[in-house]
């Protein structure tokens, strides 16, 4: 993709599940279209198991790399719940109960008639100096500390949270695009294509493959945050394949 003056953003998917092929993963597929609306560009996913220092140390990269890291999975109240332990690591930080996040978990279980035990109590630990990202389904918080935006993995929570990160983020242009159906194969659509990308190389010319009842076809998306651009990009495409 040619670069831009986005916003990047990198995700890291921690979780032992997930690698194992018991869970497949949702909130890439979710991040990546919030991200693309409001102008910030996903550059890399990584996925990590349960393991202290594989997070640690893909957080200190990702961090280092790109303008955001947004993570999923690991704070919840169990014991292989480490990722708020290694955020906190990562960042040098004390970790500990805070008591604004412990006065949520209280009031949402006091309605709940739930006792606040242990390990309910787990996820109201904080790294010293993040913020707290709101969590409207289940109420534990997910936090922010430095450019790292720690969500829990479950859809729906994560759904949540990003939606309460987002408005706090400055995005750029959004990303937009259009494609082209074509029934004809890859080899055939090459050449035009290549040149395509060269002529328009502030675009993304990208070249997706199908085979539906036997025939070769292709989805030929161009994209861009120049509408314009890809108008006539587009055009001159369709031109060229119909020769």
């Amino acid at each position: 993709m040619p670069a831009t003056t986005n916003p990047t953003a990198a995700m890291l998917v921690i979780g032992d599940e997930i690698l194992s092929g018991r869970t497949r993963d949702a909130n890439m597929h979710f991040l990546a279209g919030e991200l693309t609306k409001h102008g910030i560009d996903l550059k890399e996913v990584r996925v990590v198991i349960d393991d202290e220092p594989a997070i640690i140390a893909a957080v200190r990269a990702l961090s280092g790399a790109y303008d955001h890291v947004f993570t999923s999975g690991g704070i919840g109240p169990t014991h292989d719940d480490i990722t708020a332990d290694c955020i906190a690591k990562a960042f040098e930080a004390h970790l500990g109960v805070r008591d604004d996040a412990r006065a949520i978990l209280q009031a949402h279980y006091d309605t709940q008639g739930l006792e606040m035990n242990e390990p309910r109590l787990r996820m109201a630990r904080i790294p010293d100096g993040a913020m707290l990202i709101d969590n409207p389904v289940s109420a534990a918080p997910g936090f922010t500390v430095g450019n790292v935006h720690v969500m829990a993995g479950v859809p729906m929570i994560f759904q949540a949270m990003v939606a309460s990160v987002m408005p706090t983020l400055t995005g750029g242009s959004p990303m937009l695009s259009q494609t082209l159906r074509v029934l004809r194969g890859e080899g055939e659509i090459a050449v035009p294509l290549r040149a395509l990308a060269e002529a328009y190389d502030d675009l993304s010319v990208g070249c997706y493959p199908f085979q539906k009842d036997g025939a070769f076809g292709a989805n030929i998306v161009i994209r861009g945050t120049d509408g314009a651009r890809i108008d006539a990009a587009m055009t001159e495409l369709a031109r060229e394949l119909e020769q």
